[in-house]
C-alpha cells in the first residue's frame, strides 16, 4: 500500500470518526430537545385538561348553587363538559387500580399502557411520565393523579403521539448518513489529490535516484524549489549524498585508472629487463658454447639487469607501503643532525659540493621517512644538475620547511605538473637511471605524515624542491 493510499484513508478515517461522533451528538441532541419541547407543552396542557376533569366531576350541574356530591367516576363519560374537550392529547381517566373508567371519545376507549411502578408512582400522589408503544403508535404519556382531601381521586392520562418526532428524527438521521457518506467521499478524493501534489517532490526524488542509479550519473542533482520542510530537508540531504557519492565515485574512478595505468607502467618497466635476461639465457645456451669473453659479458649483463630488477621491486614496495600506510609516526625529530647525516651519505655517492645550511629546528613526523625523502630529493638533484647543491631547513610559523636546489637544467612548465606521476621520466636521456618512482614515494611518504611537498624550477637555472611538516613545540 502506497504512503498516498495511507495518507488518504488516514484522512478519511479520522474525518469519517468526527462526522459520525457529531452526527451522533446532533441526533442525541435533537431527540432531547424536542423529547424535552414535547413534556413540557405535554405538561401545560394536561395539567390543564386535568383541572378542567376535575372540576367537572366535582361540578356536574353547574346550575345548582350547592352541587350535590359528584356521581360514581364511571358516570364521568355522560358529562357533557367532558366529552366537549377538544382532543388534541389523547386522555384517559382511571381509578385508583388503573382501570380505565372514561374517555372524551366515546368511539375510542383502548386504554393507555401504565406500568405496575409508574401505578404505585401515582398512588403515591407523583406525576409519571413514560413512553410506550401500541400496535400502532408510539406515545409519550403524562400520568396525573388528582387528588382531593389528601386522597387520590383519580388519574389523568393525558398522551400525545410522537410519529411526527420520529419521522423527524429518522429523516434528520438520514439526512446525515447521507451527507457524512457524501462528504467522506468527497474528502477522499480531495485527499488523494491534495497527498498527490504533497508527495509529488518525494515521487520526483525517488524518480532521479532511479534515473541516477540507472545512469551512474552521479552529478545530477534533486531540483526542489519548494519550502524548508521535512520533503526540503530531504532533498537537502539527498542532494548533500550524492555530492559526498559523486566525489567517492570520481576517487573510485581515479584510483582504479591510476592502477590501470601503474599495472602498465609495471608491466612495461618489469618486461625490459626480463626480456634482456631471457635473451641472455638463451645466449649462455648457445650450441656450441659463446667464447668465454662474451659468456662473461653476458653474466655481467644478467647481474645488471637483476640488480634492475631488485631497485625496481624496493621501490615499488616503498610506494605500497607509503600507499597503505595512511599515517607514520609523529614524533619530535631534529632536523640538523637528520640533514648533516643525508649529505654525509650523498657526499660518498658524488664527490660534488653540497652545502648544509639547517637551522635547530624540530618537526613532527617519521625521521625514517623524512630521510628518504631527503635522499630522493638529493639523488634526482645529483642526476640532473653538475653544480652546487644546497639543502636548507628553517622554520616558517607552525611549519618547518625542508629545501634542496640544485643549478641543472631545469624542467619545463608543461613537464613539471607530471613529475609526481608514477613512471613518469621527463627526461629524454636513456642513460640517466630510475623509473619514475622516486618523486611519487616521496610525495605519498611526506603527505602520509601531513606535510606538502612542491616543486618550483626554471629551465636553465634549476629547480627547488620544497617540503613542509609541522613544526614540533
Amino acid at each position: 500500500m502506497s504512503i498516498r493510499l495511507r495518507l488518504t484513508l488516514l484522512y478519511s478515517t479520522i474525518l469519517a470518526l468526527t462526522l459520525i461522533l457529531f452526527g451522533l451528538a446532533l441526533y442525541f441532541v435533537q431527540a432531547q430537545w424536542t423529547l424535552n419541547w414535547l413534556k413540557n407543552d405535554l405538561s401545560m396542557n394536561g395539567d390543564r385538561i386535568s383541572q378542567s376533569i376535575l372540576f367537572s366531576y366535582t361540578h356536574p350541574n353547574q346550575q345548582e348553587p350547592n352541587p350535590p356530591p359528584p356521581p360514581p367516576l364511571e358516570n364521568l363519560s355522560s358529562n357533557q363538559a367532558f366529552q366537549g374537550l377538544r382532543e388534541r392529547e389523547i386522555v384517559r381517566v382511571l381509578d385508583t387500580n388503573g382501570k380505565l373508567v372514561a374517555s372524551p371519545s366515546s368511539t375510542d376507549q383502548t386504554a393507555l399502557p401504565l406500568s405496575a411502578a409508574g401505578l404505585r408512582a401515582l398512588q403515591d400522589k407523583n406525576v409519571w411520565w413514560q413512553i410506550a408503544s401500541t400496535t400502532d403508535r408510539h406515545l409519550l404519556i403524562y400520568d396525573i393523579p388528582m387528588v382531593q382531601n389528601g386522597q387520590v381521586l383519580f388519574i389523568v392520562q393525558v398522551a400525545r403521539s410522537l410519529t411526527e418526532r420520529d419521522q423527524s428524527l429518522a429523516a434528520l438521521g438520514r439526512t446525515l448518513l447521507i451527507a457524512g457518506i457524501l462528504a467522506i467521499i468527497a474528502a477522499f478524493g480531495i485527499g488523494w489529490f491534495l497527498s498527490g501534489i504533497t508527495l509529488r517532490p518525494i515521487h520526483h526524488i525517488t524518480q532521479t535516484a532511479r534515473e541516477i542509479g540507472d545512469e551512474s550519473d552521479f552529478t545530477r542533482r534533486v531540483d526542489y524549489s519548494g519550502p524548508n520542510d521535512e520533503i526540503g530537508e530531504l532533498a537537502t540531504t539527498f542532494n548533500s549524498m550524492l555530492a559526498r557519492l559523486q566525489e567517492a565515485y570520481q576517487r573510485v574512478s581515479q584510483a582504479l585508472g591510476l592502477q590501470r595505468e601503474f599495472v602498465s607502467d609495471v608491466s612495461h618497466e618489469l618486461r625490459t629487463p626480463l626480456t634482456t635476461v631471457r635473451g641472455n639465457l638463451a645466449l649462455l645456451r648457445h650450441d656450441p658454447p659463446l667464447p668465454a669473453e662474451e659468456q662473461a659479458d653476458i653474466l655481467t649483463d644478467l647481474v645488471d639487469e637483476s640488480d634492475r630488477l631488485i631497485r625496481l621491486i624496493n621501490d615499488l614496495l616503498v610506494l605500497a607501503r607509503a600507499d597503505t600506510e595512511r599515517s607514520l609516526l609523529r614524533e619530535p625529530v631534529l632536523v640538523r643532525p637528520l640533514v648533516e647525516e643525508v649529505c654525509r651519505q650523498a657526499r660518498l655517492l658524488d664527490r660534488r659540493q653540497i652545502v648544509e645550511q639547517a637551522q635547530d629546528v624540530t618537526v613532527l613526523g617519521d625521521r625514517d621517512a623524512i630521510k628518504q625523502v631527503l635522499l630522493i630529493l638529493l639523488d634526482n638533484a645529483l642526476k640532473y644538475s653538475q653544480g652546487e647543491i644546497v639543502v636548507t631547513a628553517e622554520a616558517a610559523g607552525k611549519q618547518v620547511v625542508l629545501s634542496v636546489c640544485d643549478q641543472g637544467s631545469g624542467i619545463a612548465p608543461d613537464t613539471i605538473e607530471h613529475v609526481f606521476d608514477r613512471f613518469y621520466r621527463g627526461e629524454l636521456d636513456p642513460s640517466v637511471p630510475g623509473f619514475g618512482l622516486g618523486l611519487p614515494i616521496a610525495k605519498a611518504l611526506v603527505e602520509a605524515q601531513g606535510g606538502q611537498i612542491t616543486l618550483e624550477s626554471q629551465v636553465d637555472h634549476g629547480t627547488r624542491a620544497r617540503v613542509q611538516l609541522e613544526r614540533a613545540d
